[in-house]
């Protein structure tokens, strides 16, 4: 399967997995085949249980040293030289992964608005067939924000025993309304965009760095804006924040596509960890493995009552939450309460 997209990253650490067997999705349509780029730190210990399998957020990669550099690399809390640690980019996101952009095998042509509907299930069914091809038989914490920690749940249900730690940052069980309103409005932004529909790779582009000005208002907190986006004199016009909004934009659209935001977003919509399993509840008491959820005390777009709810009912589940103005953003920012919070659960798994 050849990957044709002009957005596709490759860093000297990265592989590509491929499975060319068809993918049953959710919705009942098939993925003719599919690949994976993904990285490994550090080697499997003698036990075999030191994999810490990292899932990223919304426009991350498989570059977990590069994104989440405060946690994860040498001497940080998961080290390479003390842990084996699996970070994939996800079905659908266009850093060397399947993705609208993808050639379609059917039609040796790129899918663009054909590629078909995923949710965090099927990004998670996906993971562990990649877990089945690296040999891994115990997950010893599988860690997610957002996007992220959704899949990262979705997936902690279907391997049950075979996880022994889950970590959900930033996320819920289920996708609020609320949530959901955010996501429409981007891709109404990328609609209003005259480009949307055309079959080029940069088709959206102006819509997805409004999209991406939308986001960063449900990704960071007021209070954060008035620290630092606030304009040192009286001003009509000019300000700081609107600078600001319009660099994100432009720099997330000169480094992703709208095709796989529209994607990642519509999966994100999609996820309810209960659809088809008695409800979010039942769903969530079938999960065996021990559960951390933190949630942060600003955060606008995942609510820490959503991270409060999956620690209610979860097995054995534990919260935590991050103090911090930076809202959502802050479980990639705050290492420091990040270092403590995981150091205090894994200690507690000790006593």
């Amino acid at each position: 399967m050849n990957l044709k997209s002009p957005y596709l990253i490759i860093d000297m650490a990265q592989e590509t997995y491929t499975n060319e067997d068809p993918l049953k999705l959710e919705s009942g349509e098939f993925l003719p085949g599919f690949q994976l780029a993904y990285t490994t730190q550090g080697h499997l210990n003698t036990s075999k249980d030191n994999v810490i399998w990292v899932i990223h957020a919304l426009t991350g990669d498989a570059n977990v040293q590069e994104w989440w550099s405060g946690l994860v690399g040498e001497d940080k809390f998961y080290d390479p030289t003390k842990h084996f640690i699996v970070c994939a980019n996800l079905l659908g996101s266009c850093y060397g992964s399947t993705q609208p952009l993808s050639e379609n095998p059917k039609t040796g042509k790129p899918y663009y608005y054909d590629f078909p509907h995923l949710t965090t299930k099927d990004m998670a069914l996906s993971l562990d067939l990649l877990r089945e091809h690296l040999g891994i038989m115990e997950i010893n914490t599988l860690i997610g924000g957002s996007l992220g920690g959704q899949v990262a749940l979705e997936w902690a249900y279907l391997l049950k025993h075979k996880v022994k730690n889950t970590v959900i940052l930033a996320s819920n069980a289920k996708t609020s309304p609320w949530t959901i309103g955010f996501n429409e409005t981007q891709r109404m932004a990328i609609e209003s965009d005259s480009t949307w529909g055309q079959s080029t790779p940069e088709a959206g582009k102006k819509g997805l760095e409004a999209a991406r000005a939308i986001a960063m208002l449900s990704y960071r907190h007021p209070e954060n804006f008035a620290e630092n986006q606030a304009d040192a004199e009286d001003k009509t016009d000019q300000f700081r924040v609107s600078s600001y909004l319009r660099y994100q934009g432009n720099k997330l659209a000169n480094r992703f596509n709208a095709l796989s935001y529209w994607t990642l977003t519509k999966t994100m919509d999609s996820h309810d960890l209960g659809r088809g399993r008695g409800g979010v509840k039942k769903a969530l008491s079938e999960i065996p493995s021990r559960v951390l959820a933190i949630g942060v005390d600003r955060d606008l777009l995942f609510l820490r009552e959503e991270s409060q709810f999956i620690a209610q009912n979860v097995q054995l589940g534990t919260y935590r939450e991050i103090q911090s103005p930076y809202g959502h953003d802050a479980f990639l920012i705050e290492y420091s309460q990040l270092s403590y919070i995981l150091s205090s659960f894994y200690l507690e798994a000790n006593d």
